[in-house]
């Protein structure tokens, strides 16, 4: 059965045969289908494999930065830790510093937590208080008070 396709196809071939497929036997690198060499090749192969660790050593990073402030708010609103978030900064090597942007977020926002808590906010106010004219300002009370008597039959 194999000889009769042979014949078929040499027949169609016009009794050619196909030269061996295999390494050229002249010592000739081959070539890659885009043109390329293969020592060119495995170098390319080589800088992909470069680029994607890098590609994922930054995903990792930025995956720690964010499990990095989800745990910094949670601390600051007093809820739960995620065991994830620990495993995160585990996989990206420790302890991973916040960039500058989102540490400004966090500390902003406990700043405005302090400022509403009345801590800072009491004080401050405290300084205020006493920059304010009593007597000026009770007599300004006085003054109202009087505007509204004369308008009101009641009182």
């Amino acid at each position: 059965m194999a000889s009769f396709f042979t014949a078929t196809l040499k027949s169609f071939r016009n009794g050619e045969e196909e030269p061996p497929k295999g390494p050229p036997k002249d010592g000739k690198v081959a070539t890659l289908p885009n043109g390329m060499a293969r020592e060119e090749f495995e170098e390319y192969q080589q800088q992909l494999l470069e680029e994607k660790m890098e590609r994922d050593k930054a995903f990792v990073r930025r995956k720690a930065e964010r499990a990095t402030v989800r745990m910094h708010l949670r601390d600051k609103y007093h809820l739960a830790q995620d065991e994830r978030d620990d495993a995160q900064l585990h996989i990206a090597g420790g302890a991973v510093e916040l960039p500058q942007e989102l540490a400004a977020m966090v500390h902003s926002e406990e700043e405005e937590e302090e400022e509403e808590d009345g801590g800072a906010g009491a004080f401050a106010f405290l300084t205020k208080l006493r920059e304010v004219d009593l007597p000026a300002l009770r007599d300004r009370a006085l003054g109202s008070v009087d505007e509204v008597k004369e308008k009101c039959t009641l009182m």
